[in-house]
């Protein structure tokens, strides 16, 4: 089955996989302390402008709510926008696993701003309230916008400024590097973040992730904080060995572009269809919009794929890295058919 609904759904890069078996040779120490990771470790830092630890984990509720247990206290206050992963789908991990009250803010693309936070910096110092703590974000943002540096670089300041700290989710991280001709680093660690969970999953890897610590303020309790988020894996070398692999001869971009690709692609097919509307500009591999409500649902029964609003009709696509151009030319005239 071929589908729309998430870069989760795509295979491993072949690459990856290749790693994975050749990884798989004899044994190895457990819990990091093995060459893979050492080495992959060491690659990771490289991609950085700045000091940082990495630290590998295996999914992404895990390493939000790990980076934000590191950077708050339960009386603090994580602020993201209202569409923001952790408060709509990660089933409230990361305000059980950090205590924090998670305070949403409507935005109308996806992304905050000093101007849209600005509202909520108030009772500092006041015991009977919760204390702001930290910013959440999202690069490319769950509306499939992405944060330029710029933008980023203000709102670190901004929060800075205030005495709050910044993570970055970087799910998807690759892609808006890629749509922005930037590396990495440009559109994270360079920009004044505190931390930022490296994102490899949607990207061709096999359920791996990695959180990497900017602050050296909280390099020192990583380790533990990884521990008891549940994200320390044992045969760590099989999630290390993946980022060798992501992060040699490009993979990380190629696996990129051919998403980004294939969905601008698929926007210029969409677009010369009557009633389809775009509800998002299209940045990333991520599309939102509109089509009559009868003619989504009968194309919902041969293509999955997920309503962002469901009382308005509106969908999402998402390409990836193994999306090709006759899966395009498949759900174009399926949908034409219709």
């Amino acid at each position: 089955m071929r589908s729309f609904a998430s870069d989760n759904n795509s295979s491993v890069h072949p690459d990856v996989m290749q790693a994975l078996v050749e990884t798989n040779n004899g044994h190895a120490l457990g819990y990091g302390d093995d060459r893979w990771t050492i080495e992959a470790t060491e690659l990771v830092k490289q991609q950085f402008s700045r000091p940082c630890e990495p630290l590998f984990v295996f999914n992404g509720t895990g390493s939000n709510t790990m980076a934000l247990q590191l950077m708050t206290r339960p009386y603090h206050i994580i602020f993201c926008a209202e569409t923001g992963h952790i408060a709509v789908d990660e089933c409230g991990a990361p305000g059980k696993g950090t205590g924090c009250f998670i305070r949403t803010i409507a935005t109308p693309d996806g992304k905050l701003t000093p101007e849209l936070l600005a509202p909520y910096m108030v009772n500092f110092g006041v015991e009977h309230h919760s204390q702001p703590g930290a910013i959440y974000i999202s690069q490319c943002s769950e509306l499939g916008t992405i944060y330029k540096p710029q933008e980023i670089r203000e709102l670190c300041d901004y929060a800075h400024s205030h005495g709050l700290l910044v993570h970055m989710d970087g799910a998807r991280i690759a892609n808006a590097a890629e749509a922005l001709g930037l590396s990495i680093d440009e559109v994270s660690g360079a920009c004044g973040i505190d931390t930022l969970t490296l994102g490899g999953t949607k990207n061709g890897l096999m359920g791996a992730e990695c959180v990497v610590i900017f602050n050296e303020k909280l390099v020192g309790e990583g380790r533990y904080a990884r521990k008891q988020a549940c994200q320390l894996a044992s045969k760590m070398r099989y999630i290390a060995t993946q980022f060798k692999a992501f992060f040699t001869n490009d993979l990380w971009l190629r696996c990129a572009r051919n998403a980004n690709r294939m969905a601008h692609q698929l926007a210029s097919e969409l677009q010369q269809i009557e009633g389809v509307t775009f509800t998002q500009p299209i940045e990333s591999n991520q599309l939102f919009l509109t089509m009559p409500i009868e003619k989504s649902r009968k194309l919902h029964d041969q293509y999955y794929f997920y309503y962002w609003n469901e009382p308005q009709g509106e969908m999402r696509l998402v390409t990836s890295w193994d999306t090709t151009e006759e899966d395009i030319q498949g759900f174009i005239s399926h949908l034409r058919s219709l």
